[in-house]
């Protein structure tokens, strides 16, 4: 009852960083526009993402384009593309492999233990592409933080975080969190598993002759 609990839980919370991640990844918010000191022109957003470029201008209009060239972006938005598509691959693979060896799914010839390592290998997966989302979510948002106190850097180009980088907090959570609780059901289910073996067993010869020996010291009472 437990371990079914933990399963559908994982697969949730799995499922949910999985559509976050790929909702991340196409996101334009990464960097949002700072209205700061002498920038008071508040009527024009400039949003960058991984992919495009978006200017919104007083919530009427909205232009986006793509990126001309990978060259043209900063080297933590260039890593962050990669990356990014890694995390997704990984959060979508994991998703498959936990729904194939989850205990509802009933596959003939197929035992609890090999189940239980599919499971396994599912949160390993889903901790794997939460730790991959969390690298570009935290080094594009310490690259903005770092610029925003720079005094080197133009008031014009400061940017602050964007949406799509709280989001992918929260997904790599999810997926981190999905993974941890796998790899929990199935630390359980070995521990109880060796429990299991470990119990004292009679063995049915072993308890016959006690039977007998029973029997026979009861038969020579009655005749003393």
């Amino acid at each position: 009852m437990v371990g079914g609990a933990l399963q559908i839980a994982g697969l949730l919370l799995g499922g949910i960083g999985m559509i976050g991640t790929f909702a991340v990844t196409g996101m334009p918010q990464w960097r949002v526009s700072a209205f700061i000191e002498s920038n008071i022109i508040v009527f024009e957003t400039i949003w960058e993402g991984l992919w495009m470029h978006c200017i919104r201008q007083a919530n009427i209009r909205m232009q986006c384009k793509v990126y001309d060239s990978v060259l043209a972006l900063s080297p933590d938005l260039q890593a962050s593309r990669g990356l990014m598509c890694a995390g997704s691959v990984l959060s979508f693979l994991a998703f498959m492999v936990a729904v194939i060896g989850m205990k509802c799914m009933r596959c003939a010839q197929s035992s609890w233990q090999a189940k239980g390592y599919v499971i396994l290998a599912g949160g390993v997966l889903f901790i794997l592409s939460g730790a991959v989302e969390l690298i570009p979510v935290c080094w594009v948002a310490n690259t903005i933080i770092r610029d925003f106190y720079n005094p080197a850097v133009n008031v014009a180009q400061k940017r602050e975080l964007g949406e799509a980088l709280y989001l992918g907090w929260v997904a790599a959570f999810c997926l981190l969190a999905a993974g941890a609780l796998f790899c929990c059901f199935c630390c359980c289910r070995e521990k109880s598993r060796s429990y299991g073996y470990s119990a004292p067993t009679r063995c049915p010869a072993h308890s016959r002759h006690s039977h007998r020996e029973t029997e026979s010291s009861y038969s020579k009472s009655q005749y003393v």
